[in-house]
């Protein structure tokens, strides 16, 4: 997950830094920057009319070029960005979809119960045509989509019994806003009266209802009172300008920010005395103002900060987030992550796929899960001081330039998908391609595996662990409160030859006891090797996959360790794997002509049985090579308590066979723990 989170924001970063690549092409290319402000006089009148469309502001009645110039700057200051992005969106003809409403319900739902929002629909009676005709309507449905108003059409031929109820006995246009200023309010719908069906004045009936739900002050006294008022509203912004009636994207974004943000609009038209406006620090309009508990805020001075619906949009999200603004955030986040192991991840496509649907479902599922707290906290009352010192952080850290300049890529990024989805794509096959690097460096074969073979082995893991649970979830030793276990009475009551052989895990070798064979008096190391010259060492390659290198044990050690007696020597009999009285005696061993493993033909060759687990049998032969064990050799016992070389064991285990080689008792299941009988006394019987 670390390394996902890392390499995410790696990418944030790329991104910046690509975005300040673009701005340095733009500047070198043109000359300019998207935040250097634009001289409306040097434009075209076609620019013009686009920019006050954007902004939301009829120019029906103006002919003159000079008209229109004078409405673009008592609007607000214009930006190089802020044209590109007018101008970009003119040119893109895509189709925005209208709904098309099924009945009462489905009207109730979209329309009367959507609190924060405006819709215009439009009512087609029976038997009657449209008010609107469909080309008037594409134009409409185009121009007011700009501002977050939603179209549909109700068509009373599907529910004729609801069009009586509210009077729709002719074709109408249908306006619905929020009716009060706090959020989740009533709404209210309001019908079209004008006589001219043209989209200009039917726009400007539009933009005029929705501005009558702004605070207007007229004089500076209302202004002066206004100002040091203190309410339930803790940010508020301020348009100072000489305008009759707000733009359409300041009174859209009022009623999509309806509880959170109080949206106030000062006409200076006709205001003579303008001196309390330079006590607050207003020297200029037009001015958008945000005032909030921290202070004062100019919105337009810094980067991507334009007098547009999407910019004041992203602007005014980051100061006061909803609750589900930041979930959707955490979701992107999170998906984004989670994307991260399909080019991590190494080998077969298809195991790529597979662990990346994994990883999707369970960062979602964690994300939701972890989510579902935090709203039953955010519910409880003494919790409205965390909130609110929440928020302040929140104002104190999005007003910076930084913030400004992240706001400013996101807006880019995000009107460029194609974009997006391809650096995101070149980061990943980056990450791909060191990682997959790193891996061969270490070696390992899981780069090259196909799709066939993955496969494979997922089918062998998921049999594993289907047919033996035990072996692959319970590590030995474990304790339990079984004196017998009872998949063990099953297996033997049935017919093992006629069943497939489940594979099992060797995870569980691993915690099998391991400890080194030690001799009381024993001799050094270098008589050991003078002793015996030819000895010789049977390491296998395939101990070493099994176990973790702390407990390799290296052919140098083994050499000197671990020896074979030639062919031809009388051994131990298998009755030596029993007890301590009963190991072979050095006596025997001097009779045969042979000294066997370790042992001389000294009397000081005992073997130290205080170094072996209390739960192990004592034996001094490993039954698997038949060879007697030789000091400092490495040993292994089982849950049975026999105990064998370690190589031998392990090399019997991994080859499938896991039981014990004496006693046939299954390797990962545990057994009641061996007690040793008293040793019998040395002396003679008197």
């Amino acid at each position: 997950m670390w390394v996902k989170l890392c390499c995410l924001l790696l990418y944030f970063l790329a991104l910046f830094v690509l975005a300040r690549v673009f701005e340095a092409v733009a500047w070198y290319e043109s000359g300019f920057l998207a935040t250097q402000l634009v001289d409306p006089v040097a434009l075209s009148f076609r620019k013009l009319r686009t920019i006050l469309e954007c902004r939301g502001l009829g120019h029906s009645g103006l002919p003159e070029k000079k008209d229109v110039r004078e409405l673009v700057e008592k609007s607000g200051d214009l930006m190089e960005g802020e044209l590109y992005s007018a101008l970009k969106e003119e040119e893109a003809s895509e189709s925005v979809s209208s709904t098309n409403f099924s009945g009462e319900m489905h009207f109730y739902e979209l329309v009367e119960d959507t609190k924060d929002g405006i819709w215009l629909v439009q009512v087609i009676a029976n038997d009657r045509s449209p008010l609107v005709g469909k080309v008037h309507w594409e134009k409409m449905v185009k121009k007011v989509s700009r501002f977050g108003i939603r179209t549909g059409t109700f068509n009373c031929s599907s529910d004729p019994r609801y069009c009586k109820r509210r009077g729709w006995l002719k074709s109408t246009l249908i306006m619905s806003v929020p009716q009060t200023s706090t959020s989740k309010g009533k709404v209210m719908l309001k019908e079209y009266s004008g006589r001219k069906i043209e989209v200009e004045h039917i726009f400007k009936w539009i933009t005029a209802h929705a501005a009558s739900r702004i605070k207007t002050i007229y004089n500076s006294e209302h202004l002066k009172e206004e100002w040091n008022k203190s309410d339930q509203y803790r940010v508020k912004i301020y348009l100072f300008a000489n305008l009759d009636q707000p733009p359409a994207f300041f009174s859209a974004l009022s009623v999509k920010f309806t509880g959170r943000v109080e949206f106030i609009f000062v006409n200076v038209e006709n205001w003579d005395n303008k001196s309390y406006m330079a006590e607050i620090g207003i020297y200029k309009t037009p001015s958008y103002i945000l005032r909030t508990p921290e202070g004062i805020y100019r919105y337009g001075n810094n980067t991507g900060e334009f007098i547009s619906l999407r910019a004041m949009d992203s602007f005014l999200r980051s100061l006061q987030p909803e609750v589900n603004d930041l979930f959707v955030l955490s979701l992107v986040l999170v998906n984004l992550m989670a994307w991260m192991d399909l080019f991590i991840t190494q080998g077969a496509t298809i195991k790529r796929f597979v662990v990346l649907i994994s990883t999707l479902g369970t960062y979602n599922s964690l994300l939701i899960i972890s989510w579902l707290p935090v709203l039953g906290f955010l519910q409880l009352p003494y919790l409205d001081s965390f909130y609110e010192y929440s928020l302040k952080l929140f104002r104190y850290s999005n007003t910076t330039t930084l913030a400004s300049w992240v706001r400013a890529d996101w807006m880019f990024y995000s009107s460029h998908p194609a974009l997006f989805l391809s650096t995101y794509l070149g980061h990943g096959l980056l990450i791909d391609y060191f990682e997959k690097k790193r891996r061969r460096n270490n070696n390992t074969d899981e780069v090259n595996a196909n799709n066939l073979e993955w496969l494979s082995s997922l089918w062998d893991w998921y049999t594993s662990y289907l047919f033996h649970p035990i072996a692959s979830f319970q590590h030995f030793p474990f304790d339990s409160d079984w004196d017998e276990d009872p998949d063990l009475f099953l297996e033997r009551l049935a017919f093992p030859d006629l069943w497939l052989h489940p594979l099992i895990p060797t995870d569980y070798i691993k915690n099998l006891p391991m400890w080194r064979f030690q001799c009381l008096g024993a001799h050094s190391d270098e008589e050991m090797l003078e002793t015996f010259p030819d000895s010789e060492s049977d390491s296998d390659s395939e101990n070493k996959e099994v176990f973790s290198s702390d407990r390799e044990v290296s052919e140098d050690d083994e050499l000197s360790t671990f020896h074979r007696c030639s062919e031809g020597e009388r051994r131990c009999g298998v009755e030596t794997c029993s007890c301590a009285s009963h190991y072979c005696h050095h006596e025997q061993c001097e009779r045969k002509g042979r000294s066997y493993g370790s042992y001389s033909s000294m009397g000081d060759m005992e073997p130290d049985w205080s170094a072996w687990p209390s739960d192990m049998l004592h034996c001094t032969e490993c039954v698997v090579c038949l060879e007697n064990f030789a000091k400092g050799c490495l040993l292994m016992g089982l849950p049975c308590g026999h105990v064998f070389h370690q190589n031998c064991i392990v090399m019997w285990l991994a080859g499938g066979r896991h039981c014990c080689p004496v006693c046939r008792w299954a390797s990962y299941k545990r057994k009641q723990p061996y007690t040793h009988p008293q040793p019998l006394s040395s002396e003679p019987p008197s």
